[in-house]
């Protein structure tokens, strides 16, 4: 066979020293490590490198590869709070202090006689919050005790439940129920928030929320007999808030369509009196963070021609903590029952998360 080749590249014409030699390839081997006692100069073969041809994508192998935890990590804060995918966060709020507002005598948020845009509970969106309060107004007559609870869902819907006693002391002799007589009222109240923020967005946008009062009397059959219509009624309210920080101003008007007699302690309604629209309006001062003054009104119809008035505050809201506000105020709830000059103090305290 050699012959053979050897005579072609001379009938070629070609000296066969001129071509250049075929390069010689080293036996595969199989990289190891020397165990059982090898010894320590035997050379061993290099190890056979395998290179793979580059990826024109390699995107999807990056991603393939990534560790878990780098990724869970990056869907939580620096911190490790806050919002996360995928979770709620319950009873771990961070909105600004006093941006939730403090809790109504009817049990919502809002200021003390007006209710809010607010939301109550220091939840952010995604999140679920809680609000308790407790409420004591003294009167030159009469005394008024509240307390009740709130729930917040992401900052979009409130749910709450409140029971007021209102004492008539001495005047409930007079007028004829007995001294000491109590009326109760519990109210159901729901929320929803349907449009901007409070603090946030454009500046003209006010945070405006739509909602409902369901309120019971638990005394029936005395407030029909003063008159009402009924013991039990709804309702229904829509409200715009806004804090401008530049002027640290907060504003609320709030329109109640309503048959309550005395926010519904005396009945709802008469004879020949029903639903009517009213005005409620806030203007609030902040004085610093944890600090606000301010005063608001709120218009009430005389279905039962008790006289009854129209109510005034001029309140004082402190943070005392994250989670605790109290409220001062000064109000004036004119004539209730037929006896005038109802002026005196109101106190309230929130704990809210």
């Amino acid at each position: 066979m050699i012959c053979a080749i050897s005579s072609i590249i001379a009938l070629a014409g070609v000296d066969a020293a001129t071509l250049p030699a075929e390069p010689v390839q080293p036996a595969p081997t199989i990289a190891y490590v020397p165990v059982l006692g090898a010894a320590d100069d035997e050379p061993s073969a290099p190890p056979i490198v395998l290179r793979a041809s580059p990826s024109p994508n390699p995107a999807p192998t990056i991603r393939a590869l990534r560790p878990i935890d780098a990724d869970a990590a990056a869907l939580a804060d620096d911190d490790g709070a806050g919002t996360r995918r995928g979770k709620v966060q319950l009873l771990d709020g961070g909105k600004l202090l006093l941006t939730n507002g403090v809790s109504t005598v009817e049990g919502s948020s809002g200021g003390g006689i007006a209710r809010w845009a607010t939301i109550g509970g220091r939840q952010m969106p995604g999140g679920i919050g809680l609000a308790a309060h407790g409420t004591a107004i003294e009167l030159a007559d009469y005394g008024w005790r509240s307390y009740g609870v709130l729930l917040g869902v992401g900052d979009r819907v409130e749910l709450s439940v409140a029971r007021a006693d209102f004492d008539t002391r001495d005047i409930g002799a007079l007028l004829g129920i007995g001294r000491g007589y109590t009326f109760n009222l519990d109210t159901f109240g729901a929320k929803l928030r349907v449009a901007g923020d409070v603090v946030y967005g454009e500046p003209w946008l006010p945070q405006i929320a739509v909602g409902i009062e369901h309120k019971r009397s638990r005394d029936g059959a005395l407030v029909r007999a003063l008159g009402a219509a009924d013991d039990e009624g709804t309702d229904y309210t829509i409200s715009a808030t806004k804090l401008v920080l530049a002027r640290s101003l907060l504003i609320n008007a709030t329109l109640r369509y309503t048959e309550a007699n005395e926010l519904g302690l005396l009945g709802f309604g008469s004879a020949n009196e029903g639903h009517r629209l009213q005005v409620e309006g806030s203007l609030g001062y902040q004085l610093s963070r944890r600090a606000v003054v301010g005063a608001e009104y709120r218009t009430k119809p005389d279905n039962l021609g008790l006289g009854e008035s129209d109510w005034l505050d001029l309140f004082a809201a402190f943070a005392l903590t994250d989670h605790l506000t109290l409220t001062a105020a000064y109000v004036d709830l004119g004539t209730i029952a037929m006896i005038p000059d109802q002026r005196g103090g109101l106190l309230s305290a929130q704990v809210a998360f």
